[in-house]
């Protein structure tokens, strides 16, 4: 026996609800489908979600008045929508005339609505373009402007720092006339001369050219702290031509005794302004007056170069005299091995001679030293970049190494 859904036409089987519930199936693989490819979309990838998402617009968009027959659970709704199917085919042909043209309108309005998106899609791609290219410039722009004011900036602080070291320089010379004018009653105060025991040309106003050549008395302080720990057990100590007192100021912080002497009364009055024990008289004469093996130290910075060879000479041997077993000498001078230190040696008109670092140490040998090490110091801040080239580095590192040696250079000598 025949199935009830076998008798019925192809129209009303095309509707029974085994093909509905196989359309619902695939209306559901579908949706399945569609999600499962949406959550595979990745957030870089939604230049391909719009795409999937115009396609389901376009494949959607068409709208009609057909709609399949439906029936309710169970026998007797099955039964009842096979009996109404006659009569929903008539009204639905009856209605058409009317509910077509609606189904019409609908579908020009998303054909329109289609068409608009894609307009706006447009619009909107050209508008990101040209906003991404408006801020690009923008940055450039920024980036140039942020580049010109760090160039504004960094000549401001250069600048300032000019500025800074004038003050400074000024300072310290209305300190020195000041001071200079308190002992200007003194009895038997030697008039300016050069620095100690040089013969020649004299500076008209040594203390203001060491303030503005050599700068000011903490940058002094800073290059010299280092030589500070070679003193500790070597008291007492004589500094040579001790200029404005800066080492000494050193020694004195850490409880080491030491005394100084200088020729030029300015720098005199300067160290014994603050507080130093300081004596103007030559090098040379005041060693000579010293008792053999009295002291522990001597320190002589930018000295050595000011001599006569035979002041040198003879400052090498009474050091070596005064200095008690196991003492030091640390004398520092410009390093004339360095291009960039020889316009400091030359511009400083009281200068006698450069002194290469292996003739200092043969002449403190020589004068009665056992032991005489040599440090170089203040290497240049700047030097040529290395390449990548290998052979080109090398020659630029050993350019380095000639262009930009250390400026100065010191004796560690010890009986």
């Amino acid at each position: 026996m025949s199935s009830p859904e076998a008798n019925l036409c192809p129209a009303v089987q095309e509707h029974s609800p085994a093909a509905d519930s196989a359309d619902y199936e695939a209306i559901l693989g579908r949706l399945r489908a569609e999600v499962d490819r949406t959550d595979d979309v990745r957030p870089d990838d939604r230049a391909d979600d719009f795409s999937l998402r115009r396609d389901e617009a376009e494949r959607d968009w068409s709208v009609t008045a057909e709609r399949p027959f439906l029936y309710r659970a169970g026998a007797l709704g099955r039964v009842r929508g096979l009996l109404l199917v006659p009569a929903k085919v008539f009204l639905r042909k009856l209605m058409r005339w009317y509910v077509e043209p609606l189904a019409v309108d609908q579908r020009r309005f998303n054909a329109s609505a289609l068409k608009l998106i894609d307009a706006l899609s447009e619009r909107t791609d050209g508008g990101l373009a040209s906003l991404s290219q408006r801020a690009e410039a923008a940055l450039a722009s920024l980036s140039n402007r942020a580049d010109t004011v760090n160039r504004r900036l960094d000549e401001l602080h250069t600048g300032i720092e000019g500025y800074d070291r004038l003050a400074t320089e000024l300072d310290e010379r209305l300190t020195r006339i000041e001071r200079r004018e308190r002992g200007s009653s003194t009895p038997g105060a030697a008039p300016p001369s050069a620095h100690a025991g040089t013969s020649g040309p004299v500076v008209p106003d040594y203390f203001a050219f060491e303030s503005r050549m050599r700068g000011a008395t903490g940058t002094v302080r800073d290059k010299q702290r280092g030589y500070v720990e070679e003193f500790r057990e070597a008291a007492p100590v004589l500094d040579l031509g001790c200029g404005r007192g800066e080492f000494l100021s050193l020694l004195r912080e850490a409880e080491i005794e030491a005394k100084g002497v200088d020729v030029d009364p300015d720098m005199v009055a300067y160290a014994q302004g603050e507080g130093l024990d300081v004596q103007q008289i030559g090098a040379v004469e005041y060693l000579e007056r010293l008792t053999d093996g009295s002291l522990g130290g001597i320190f002589a910075a930018q000295l050595l170069e000011h001599l006569p060879a035979s002041s040198l000479v003879r400052l090498l041997e009474l050091g070596a005299e005064k200095l008690r077993p196991g003492g030091v000498l640390v004398a520092e001078t410009i390093n004339p091995l360095s291009p960039l230190a020889l316009r400091n040696y030359f511009a400083d008109l009281t200068h006698a001679q450069p002194l290469v670092p292996e003739t200092l140490e043969l002449l403190a040998r020589q004068a009665g030293f056992s032991s005489v090490a040599t440090r170089f110091l203040n290497e240049p801040d700047e030097k040529l970049a290395e390449p990548g080239d290998p052979t080109i580095a090398a020659n630029v590192r050993r350019l380095n190494e000639l262009l930009f040696a250390p400026l100065d250079y010191a004796i560690i000598a010890r009986t």
